[in-house]
């Protein structure tokens, strides 16, 4: 039935299952993917979005890597929406509002039609060992498939536990059974395993709510896209999401839930997302505040089905049912499903390497939810990462590993597996230190170059990003090289409030005051005449800006990330003796033998491990 050996299985076919699958497949891997249902590939089981703040960042970079959640993101988004504008453009992150059944009919055409991937719907039951290595997987339908390497992306469905108010049942999922025999075929062989919850917000007929009530949130008047590919266009219409309030009255009416809530009754031990907590949660732990912010968020186009984002629950249905009533605009709400918590298994992702690959069996692979993470995004990078990595062991090519000045994939990966995470783990723009580096509008420049060298990135792309640059560099050399007389500018600078000139000045210099933006000096007929000249579209413009405003914050910060990496570069061997090691303090001793660092500059990251073991272990590697 399966007489081949595959390069690559993922189990999984949600955003990190479908992205590792489609990764390894373009790398030129023979790829199976395994998934209980075929009907819901990468569905987005939670929020129909895909982005936000530093989540947007990870799209970008997985599209500049040649990952597809950025093309499916702008083939079926229904909204988009540049958050943080009024900020630097480090902290700029993209958002779309996506139609959800149309995201993943998008996502499984993309598979279907990449060579290499073949498909099967079951539910691995086990997992099939030769000794510290994986060798196969076996099915509920008892068949065994033989591969070199396994890819687990199973999400929340790890023996996954629903729970709605006192009623519990098995589930990965709200209509979809839970998975089991992963988690004791891994604990088995030695893995520590956890387990963590989530939850997601009842879904209401859209035709039921007054939106008169509510505050309009629609999406940017020129909106952009996701994806570096010329394949893909901006939107041209666009559907508003709404904004409306609980209140005292609606808390009063959850509270009335707590003792049926499995959240305070001691059913669910699990720890949840702090950043995307339920309502009873909110209500609870932020007491004093009188609301809290509700986003009323379509589906798709021509669905009337509609999410409530901020009102995640686990409260009995009566509960939900009567305190949502007296939300405003939700007075005569229907309910086409209630909100749920649901509790899974995840394995501490300090037991992996940079590669994602484990640390105890060769071959195995984690992404996604299953190491702790939270939300589509991270979980679509882990798989991407996973996926190449998979595919090069298989090439016996040298590993894929980003470093965290290089993208917040490499921060999201390092901060996992260098320190672990107690709770569902989400990205945020503050969690990089490098992030004037790391920016939504570069990711295509810093990364497809290396996305081409490993093969997965088309020469169309590579050719693009070479055009971008050296656009961006022949406006910067422009600006730098042309002066502009006071009569010319100065009527400009006087309409922008900010000092006159009283002799010729270069354009760069100008171009630099924070109170002049781009649009204002295109009204000079030299720059005029240049854009015009050199076809400089506005992607162009934005880079060349960025370049003058915050060339001094880049090039501090490069500078910085310079001297950290020549630490990157003193690796640790992976058979080193911490225990040896009598002048670390014995937390370090003990974490360090845990991680076990590849690089000084990785040991100084873990918790517990001070800038004096750091200068012990600089002395034992010879520095």
């Amino acid at each position: 039935m399966f007489s081949t050996v595959y390069d690559v299985i993922v189990i999984g076919g949600g955003h990190a299952g479908s992205e590792a699958a489609a990764a390894a497949a373009n790398m030129g891997s023979k790829t199976l993917l395994i998934t209980m249902s075929l009907q819901n590939i990468a569905q987005m089981s939670c929020n129909p979005a895909m982005g936000g703040i530093a989540k947007g960042q990870i799209v970008r970079e997985i599209d500049a890597l040649g990952g597809y959640s950025g093309i499916v993101t702008d083939e079926t988004a229904i909204q988009f929406k540049m958050l943080n504008k009024s900020k630097g453009p480090a902290m700029w992150s993209p958002r779309a509002q996506s139609d959800r059944m149309r995201f993943a009919e998008c996502w499984r055409n993309m598979l279907e039609q990449t060579p290499n991937v073949d498909f099967f719907q079951d539910m691995v039951r086990g997992l099939i060992f030769d000794g510290d290595k994986i060798v196969g997987v076996t099915t509920s339908l008892g068949i065994e498939i033989k591969s070199k390497t396994v890819i687990i992306t199973a999400g929340t469905f790890l023996n996954g536990l629903i729970h709605i108010g006192d009623k519990t049942f098995g589930g990965g999922r709200a209509g979809e059974s839970a998975s089991i025999g992963i988690t004791e075929d891994l604990v088995k062989v030695g893995f520590e395993a956890g387990r963590m919850k989530t939850g997601t917000p009842p879904r209401v007929d859209g035709r039921s709510l007054d939106y008169s009530k509510m505050i309009e949130q629609p999406g940017d008047e020129i909106p952009e896209k996701f994806s570096y590919s010329a394949t893909t266009k901006p939107l041209a219409k666009q559907r508003s999401c709404y904004m409306s309030y609980t209140s005292l009255e609606v808390h009063e009416l959850l509270k009335t839930g707590f003792d049926r809530s499995p959240m305070f009754n001691g059913r669910i031990k699990s720890i949840g997302p702090r950043y995307c907590p339920s309502i009873e949660d909110k209500i609870n732990r932020f007491a004093t505040k009188e609301r809290h912010q509700l986003f009323v968020e379509p589906e798709g186009w021509n669905t009337v089905e509609v999410y409530v984002n901020g009102f995640s629950t686990s409260l009995p249905e009566d509960v939900q049912d009567k305190a949502l009533r007296k939300v405003a605009g939700f007075e005569n709400v229907k309910f086409f499903r209630y909100g749920y918590a649901i509790e899974y298994d995840f394995f501490p992702p300090t037991q992996l390497n940079h590669t994602l690959e484990t640390k105890l069996i060769k071959g195995l692979y984690f992404a996604g939810q299953i190491n702790g993470t939270t939300g589509y995004e991270e979980a679509a990078a882990q798989g991407l990462m996973a996926g190449i990595n998979a595919a090069l062991n298989v090439q016996g090519r040298a590993p894929f590993i980003l470093k965290r000045d290089e993208a917040y994939i490499g921060v999201l990966i390092d901060d996992l597996i260098t320190k672990g995470t107690e709770e569902p783990y989400r990205m945020f723009t503050s969690r990089a230190e490098y992030r004037t580096l790391l920016r939504q509008d570069n990711a295509d420049l810093r990364l497809t170059p290396m996305a081409f060298e490993l093969g997965i990135a088309s020469k169309d792309r590579m050719d693009r990003v070479l055009e971008k640059q050296e656009k961006t560099d022949l406006f910067v050399s422009f600006l730098q090289d042309t002066s502009i007389a006071p009569e010319v500018i100065n009527p400009i600078l006087e309409e922008n409030n900010t000092a006159l000139i009283s002799q010729s000045m270069k354009l760069f210099k100008i171009a630099a005051r924070p109170q002049l933006n781009f649009n204002d000096l295109q009204k000079i007929p030299s720059i005029q005449e240049f854009i015009l000249e050199n076809k400089i579209d506005n992607e162009i413009i934005e880079q060349t800006e960025i370049h003058v405003k915050y060339a001094g914050y880049i090039e501090k910060e490069r500078n910085q990330a310079d001297k950290v990496n020549r630490l990157e570069n003193v690796s640790i061997p992976s058979n080193f003796d911490y225990s040896k090691v009598k002048s670390l303090s014995i937390e370090a001793r003990q974490k360090l033998a845990k991680i076990k660092p590849i690089s000084i500059s990785q040991a100084g990251r873990i918790s517990g491990v001070s800038p004096s073991d750091i200068s012990v272990l600089l002395v034992y590697m010879g520095r």
